[in-house]
């Protein structure tokens, strides 16, 4: 069941957005060459908590970290490690949940940390471009397939693949809700998107094949071939109007 959200919910929502926009925004400030990505959950973790949230992925389904980092040819649900350190040239994909009072935000960036390849850049700009192509299409009035086929449509003109073993979601009081979003075509229209629909739309975004497989930890996604990987996601309400953006400074 679909879960059509009141305009107080939302503006709950709205808060733990807020809190999610700005917990990657100063990641983005952190994450450098030298730096591990236990330093950079460490840190999301006092910054949530400060803010008087709590880390969403924390313990959900078990996970053991507060948020998700995706290095090069990760996809998503990387574990942060002491071991793990970031180098020049990397990119790192980092998923940020955070819940106040009852309800969730979610949003993900993927970064460059220092200077990173052109081939890098390109993945990260398409990826970008496909998640704001797919959030023009959450209007009242058009279908789920709409959402989809725009992330699909952008990637593959693009030359990239789009992973089909993990897809967007519906979020609210809980991290995980109705409907699924696949980032790609189904071949049926799905629900018609209704004002209150509150979605996560995350592209994940393949330089070589859409294929994946998941490591011994079992939460590590990696490409199959070994290529790089892209992720971005925003927390969007459907309105009666433009769509809203919930995960944006």
């Amino acid at each position: 069941m679909i879960v059509i959200k009141s305009k107080s919910e939302i503006a709950a929502m709205r808060e733990a957005g807020r809190i999610v926009a700005q917990t990657l925004e100063a990641l983005r400030e952190k994450a450098k060459p030298g730096v591990t990505t236990a330093d950079l959950d460490t840190f999301a973790h006092e910054f949530v908590s400060k803010h008087k949230a709590y880390p969403t992925f924390k313990g959900y389904r078990g996970f053991p970290a507060s948020i998700c980092v995706a290095i090069n040819d990760q996809v998503v649900h990387g574990i942060p490690s002491k071991k793990v350190v970031l180098k020049e040239g990397d990119i790192i994909a980092i998923d940020v949940g955070a819940t106040l009072n009852g309800f969730v935000g979610d949003a993900a960036i993927t970064l460059g940390v220092g200077k990173v390849s052109d081939r890098a850049k390109r993945l990260m700009e398409v990826t970008e471009g496909a998640l704001w192509a797919a959030i023009d299409q959450a209007r009242a009035g058009k279908y789920l397939e709409d959402i989809s086929g725009a992330i699909q449509d952008h990637a593959e003109s693009h030359g990239y693949a789009v992973v089909r073993e993990y897809v967007g979601h519906g979020v609210g009081r809980q991290m995980h809700e109705e409907p699924q979003i696949p980032n790609y075509r189904q071949g049926k229209r799905g629900p018609k998107l209704k004002p209150g629909m509150t979605l996560a739309i995350e592209p994940m975004i393949n330089e070589g094949v859409w294929e994946t497989r998941t490591l011994r930890d079992k939460w590590t996604v990696v490409t199959q071939d070994g290529k790089l990987s892209a992720h971005f996601e925003h927390t969007v309400a459907v309105t009666e109007g433009e769509p809203e953006i919930l995960t944006r400074l």
